[in-house]
């Protein structure tokens, strides 16, 4: 997907948009829309998603890896992007940049490590906030029990004891603090699966469709372009193999309702009078457009189903080749059964 392809201009008059073809790519693209967002407004999401917890955004899925790590990447991350961003904008002349699903699909994967390097900044100080907490309280009560049994000649509390009376007494604040699921992270998590599709769908059309058929005469390949479709998956998908956010099929609507608002945007901006398309196979002049919108909508399931495969791959395979180093996925039964024990 790039954007120094030239289109045959044409004028879009009401003659144009009353095509037999409008009304047909108009369906297709809709129908989607319409079950993503039935998809959506369920009120209960699937098993896999009920265990899931604002520690889950932060948190490696590496046992022994410092959470730190993670921020540190993820601020790199969003760095590097951002500074290409910042040149492919003064490239392109501005906001014209934004005609094109590359820079929307750069631009949201952007976003996703600027809100990932909040968060999972604030896990970090929450986490170490926590640590000095109950390190505190649990000092503190050690001394009072300390000072209680000497004025009235009592023994200690064993360790049981003891240990039970800390937990029950930050128990509350602890799973305040750690499990709470906000606007942020419900945010930071649909971003995600939007850019699990996206970026695929962007670099494969790119490198597999544009790259062979159209270099040379329709465009030419730098360093620049190159990097904007390859930057975005390759972070990503680092990003995937540290963290222990859970990826499955329920997030496909966001990446198809993603595309569609995108399509939208093309079909409102030519209403206005615009008078080519960014992508040969948006046009909607040719009797083969409902064919090419067809297989547009179809090509959403193979790009959002690599990336469902490769977390899969990466748990299947870290788990069994680090199984006292990587930590599989937590799911409903196992959460469940872990608030069972801690109550």
């Amino acid at each position: 997907m790039e954007e120094p392809i030239k289109h045959r201009e044409e004028a879009a008059g009401l003659e144009y948009w009353l095509r037999w073809q409008v009304p047909v790519c108009a369906l297709i693209i809709l129908l989607p829309f319409a079950v993503a967002i039935r998809i959506l407004r369920r009120e209960e999401p699937p098993p896999p998603l009920l265990a899931f917890s604002a520690t889950h955004l932060w948190l490696p899925c590496w046992k022994n890896l410092n959470p730190l790590w993670l921020l540190f990447f993820r601020a790199f991350a969003f760095a590097s992007m951002a500074f290409l961003l910042y040149h492919i904008v003064a490239l392109l002349r501005g906001l014209f940049a934004f005609y094109f699903y590359t820079q929307w699909t750069f631009a949201l994967v952007t976003i996703y490590f600027a809100l990932a390097t909040f968060i999972s900044a604030r896990g970090c100080w929450i986490h170490s906030r926590k640590r000095f907490t109950d390190e505190t309280m649990s000092s503190e009560f050690l001394k009072k029990s300390s000072k209680e049994n000497e004025s009235d000649g009592t023994s200690f509390l064993n360790p049981e004891e003891t240990n039970h009376a800390i937990k029950s007494q930050s128990h509350h604040s602890k799973k305040a603090n750690v499990h709470t699921v906000g606007f942020l992270e419900h945010l930071m998590q649909a971003i995600y699966q939007t850019c699990a599709g996206a970026v695929m769908l962007t670099d494969i059309v790119f490198w597999c469709l544009l790259v062979p058929f159209l270099l040379g005469d329709k465009f030419q390949l730098t360093l620049l372009i190159g990097s904007i479709h390859s930057v975005n998956a390759v972070f990503l998908i680092l990003d995937s193999v540290l963290n222990s956010q859970p990826l499955t099929w329920y997030g496909l609507p966001y990446f198809v309702i993603w595309s569609v608002s995108y399509v939208v945007f093309q079909w409102i901006l030519h209403a206005c009078g615009f008078t080519w398309w960014p992508y040969p196979f948006l046009e909607l002049s040719t009797p083969w457009a409902p064919l090419w919108y067809f297989a547009l909508a179809l090509v959403h399931l193979p790009c959002y189903g690599i990336y469902v495969l490769l977390v899969k791959a990466k748990v299947w395979t870290f788990s069994r080749i680090f199984p006292n180093a990587f930590l599989r996925p937590v799911n409903a039964s196992s959460r469940n059964s872990m608030e069972k024990k801690q109550t």
